[in-house]
């Protein structure tokens, strides 16, 4: 009953599989490097071989650390077949020896890596829900018992079940009003709402999306009061001005909202006693059904010290999966804009940035390569606070609550060095499952990265964003942005793009940003705005080299802000192929692109002309089908076919 906490173990695991046991190492020292087993049949107390494996990573990390101040070979720790619950985060290190030594790695493998034979290895921060019984008062639902278990996602059977909620009308025909502490209606349809502290309030509007939950309802008469959590409420009429917060999209987490078959809700009204309520789809039996509540919120932190970066480790082929994040159950909420989210400060609010459940601050040489990163509820992979020489390759991402990569100076910070990064052959679609404003994959300030042959699809908001969200100047040059295959971004939100640029990209075209060989299409879900390519807001010093952008609302274009010597400027065209596409209430100019007039009424704050744009040899695709355009010009078609994964990397697109 309850939450299972133990590893999962399987006897079929105990097997070989697919590899006689006489060709596989005996012990750590043998073979070209030492090597260390573990299982879910293991043991701690076993010595980690092949014969006798260790049961949990955090056991084989102890191991680990006895062996790297005097290695003379890489370290592997090969995984068995199953599934790891982690007790806690795998927090490495340099101070306490996690770091390869001597020229040598550490690796944390899953067993045959790279082979026909790899066997399948998840970390998970989750833990199982079981116990589950008819609820008594709930007709359709069970329900389970969880503890003081916060739970924001639910994983039934491998899939990510929505929490109930009501759509965005007003409630029920009343009459609405916004005070400074939240609503008042004369409908009294809110006051039957079960539980309003567990409630949460969704925003929706353009290109951002905030949640506020809810203190009270309370009232009588003809009047109901909805009390909003503070601080949330007053960073989110500071956001998004308050009259936009008349409109809202849903409202999450009441036994009172729509019971649609699959979804659930967390009852929290008895202090560590919570209760989890499902109605089951049909068909499913709670009996046989595996649920899994993810706990913890971070899987792996590994971090160094100035002077003492993390280094020389490597992920591969592993999943990590169900981690949480929990700052939006905060009475600060989620008031956010892109993956930041506000907290109060002396001057007003400061914005913080949702973080990686897998994340590397200070480190150095980290490679993170043929892994899988699903069912999370923050950003998936995080390089950041001096991070250099990284490596995520092969990786796929999906189905993650945020972003799927962020590297670079993050909020809050201001400033850092994170340089010779390399974000090659990911297949990243499905993110922004509960936190749409975000972009699959976001370098936010760094130098000489280089982000290559990446498929990015179905995302909700950005496809590829570089820059930071101030104007950090001086801090972003030589960055590369190529080969990539980018479609069906801005699938919920406007305003965004397949690749977002904003900011100083450096000191001239020589370090500037080179965006070149990317495919970028298929993205016309919201007619009010978003651009292939979009050159947003301080963009200076850009080349756009060969890529091949249609099917956007606009092809290329963005705001050039008058206000705080912001321009969009420095930026040369050359050799692309696009529809040059502009929406209707955007005058065309004598050039390509989609630029945004300035505010008749407020010049100096709206957008303006973008200066020093360079047009060399671009070709206008058909707009009636600027597919078949494509594919009819064979320089075109070159483009096409290199982008994306490579072809040793295509095989990431057939996983399920």
């Amino acid at each position: 009953m309850g939450i299972k906490r133990t590893v999962a173990a399987s006897a079929a695991a105990m097997l070989v599989i697919g590899v006689p046991l006489a060709t596989l190492p005996r012990s750590a020292s043998a073979g070209p490097g030492l090597r260390l087993f573990v299982a879910p049949w293991g043991n701690d107390a076993w010595p980690g071989t092949i014969e006798r494996p260790f049961a949990t990573p955090e056991r084989a990390q102890r191991a680990v650390r006895k062996l790297t101040a005097t290695m003379a070979s890489d370290v592997v720790v090969d995984f068995r077949t199953g599934l790891y619950r982690l007790a806690e985060p795998l927090t490495l290190t340099d101070d306490a020896g996690d770091s390869g030594r001597n020229g040598h790695r550490v690796i944390y493998q899953a067993h045959g890596y790279g082979t026909p034979h790899q066997e399948k290895v998840t970390l998970s921060g989750g833990r199982e829900v079981t116990g589950w019984r008819p609820a008594e008062n709930l007709k359709g639902f069970w329900r389970a018992d969880v503890g003081g278990t916060d739970v924001r996602q639910l994983y039934v059977n491998d899939r990510r079940a929505p929490r109930l909620s009501r759509g965005s009308s007003g409630p029920d025909g009343g009459v609405l009003k916004l005070t400074r502490t939240g609503y008042t209606t004369t409908s009294a349809v809110p006051r039957t709402w079960r539980n309003p502290a567990d409630i949460e309030f969704v925003y929706r509007y353009s290109y951002v999306e905030g949640r506020c939950g809810v203190a009270g309802i309370s009232g009588g008469a003809g009047k109901t009061t909805i009390t909003m959590d503070q601080p949330c409420w007053d960073m989110a009429r500071n956001l998004y001005g308050a009259e936009a917060l008349k409109e809202w999209f849903a409202i999450e987490n009441s036994p009172s909202f729509p019971s649609r078959p699959g979804s659930w809700y967390l009852d929290r009204s008895r202090p560590g006693r919570h209760v989890l309520l499902y109605r089951p789809l049909p068909g499913e039996d709670m009996r046989r059904v595996r649920v899994t509540a993810p706990v913890l919120q971070s899987l792996v932190n590994g971090s160094g010290r100035p002077g003492r970066p993390l280094h020389d480790i490597a992920f591969k082929g592993l999943t990590f999966a169900h981690a949480t994040w929990l700052a939006p159950n905060e009475p600060g909420g989620f008031a956010a804009a892109w993956s930041m989210y506000m907290r109060p400060a002396k001057d007003g609010m400061t914005a913080l940035t949702v973080p990686g459940n897998v994340a590397f601050h200070t480190s150095e040489r980290i490679t993170v390569e043929g892994n899988r990163f699903a069912h999370l509820g923050a950003q998936a992979l995080e390089f950041s606070k001096n991070s250099s020489y990284n490596v995520v390759d092969g990786n796929v991402v999906t189905d993650v609550s945020d972003g799927g990569i962020l590297l670079g100076v993050v909020p809050p910070d201001m400033k850092g060095t994170n340089r010779g990064n390399r974000v090659t052959n990911n297949w990243i679609h499905g993110t922004g499952a509960e936190y749409s404003a975000s972009s699959a994959i976001w370098d936010t300030a760094t130098q000489h990265t280089t982000i290559a042959h990446n498929q990015v699809n179905d995302v909700p908001y950005s496809g590829i964003l570089s820059g930071p969200s101030e104007d950090l100047r001086g801090i972003m040059r030589g960055n590369r942005i190529l080969d990539n295959r980018v479609f069906r971004t801005n699938r919920l939100l406007a305003d965004g793009g397949g690749i977002y640029l904003r900011g100083e990209q450096g000191t001239g075209f020589a370090d500037g940003a080179v965006i070149s060989g990317n495919v970028v299409t298929e993205s016309k879900f919201n007619p009010e705005w978003n651009v292939g390519i979009y050159t947003d807001d301080s963009t200076n010093w850009v080349t756009v080299d060969r890529n091949v952008v249609y099917d956007y609302v606009a092809s290329i274009g963005g705001c050039s802000e008058e206000w705080g010597n912001r321009p969009v400027q420095n930026v040369r065209y050359r050799g692309n192929f696009w529809d040059d596409a502009v929406p209707s209430w955007v005058k065309r100019r004598e050039f390509p692109g989609a630029w945004p007039p300035a505010d008749e009424q407020n010049p100096e704050e709206g957008c303006g002309e973008p200066r020093k744009l360079h047009f060399e040899r671009n070709t206008k695709l058909s707009p009636a089908n600027p597919g078949r355009a494509c594919g009819a010009d064979p320089r075109c078609v070159a483009i096409v076919r290199n982008a994306g994964l490579l072809p040793p990397y295509r095989h990431l697109l057939l996983t399920p």
